[in-house]
């Protein structure tokens, strides 16, 4: 396995999405005395034209080293999504196949002056853990509970899965969540040997009944660059907020998050 993988999460990976298909959903036929509830270890090795023995070593989480073609046809086989695709390539080489050490965490103050220009609209940077980097005014009131301005001050991760406000602001609290879990997955995992990164997902894991139950699953979102959230204004009450997410060029690890709020929301929704 290339530097800066994963092989027992990638081995991980591939059983939960084996364990996810029917015969049916590749065209196979069930045949008689099935004992497995998803596909056989040698369906899905059929699939993707690769021995038996060496699907078995990838999913026992053996240290060999596949190639971006075994990659892709196991993805094929296994009817992975495109950000699900992505994260089977991370975790079999990190980042980029060398190995990828986590960088210190800096934020630039020409992006940390572009946040607080960007007032009234709620804007925020969220570095390589997801803790909060800074934060404008509005970010900071329509988020109620948590402050910004030190590294690890916040966590959104934390702050999501932990807190009674969040369950409060986000009005669909709980796909919401699911997402958010899928793209930090994503995110983090070209940092498997993360200190950082492994600490505080051992504390969701403790803390979070949704995060133990869930993280399990290695379920994956693409980070998306816009979209739409239905969030409870602590002042304006239910709002519909447009969301735009930019990456940031020096600091890729680094993302910019700002909201634009469209539509209030009738009571009750």
């Amino acid at each position: 396995m290339a530097s800066g993988g994963d092989p027992a999460a990638l081995g991980q990976l591939l059983r939960s999405r084996r364990e996810r298909l029917v015969p049916a959903d590749v065209g196979l036929s069930a045949g008689r005395r099935r004992r497995t509830a998803g596909l056989r270890r040698e369906e899905v090795a059929l699939l993707a034209n690769l021995s038996p023995t060496y699907y078995t070593f990838l999913e026992q989480g053996r240290p060999v080293r596949p190639s971006a073609q075994v990659l892709d046809a196991l993805a094929s086989a296994l009817r992975m999504s495109a950000a699900e695709r992505r994260y089977l390539h991370v975790l079999a080489y990190g980042a980029s196949g060398p190995a990828a050490a986590a960088p210190p965490e800096h934020l630039d103050p020409a992006v940390a002056d572009l946040v607080q220009r960007l007032e009234p609209f709620p804007t925020l940077v969220k570095g390589r853990r997801w803790d909060v980097l800074t934060a404008n005014p509005a970010a900071r009131e329509l988020f109620a509970g948590w402050t910004a301005g030190v590294p690890g001050e916040c966590n959104l991760v934390r702050w999501m899965f932990t807190s009674d406000q969040a369950r409060e602001i986000y009005l669909e609290w709980e796909p919401e969540a699911r997402a958010m879990l899928g793209r930090f997955r994503l995110s983090t995992a070209r940092y498997p040997d993360d200190p950082d990164v492994r600490t505080l997902i051992d504390e969701l894991q403790r803390d979070s009944e949704h995060m133990r139950g869930w993280w399990p699953r290695h379920d994956v979102a693409a980070i998306g660059g816009s979209g739409s959230k239905k969030l409870r204004h602590p002042r304006l009450g239910p709002v519909e907020y447009s969301h735009v997410v930019l990456q940031v060029a020096d600091h890729p690890d680094q993302t910019l998050v700002t909201y634009s709020p469209t539509t209030p929301l009738e009571p009750g929704r």
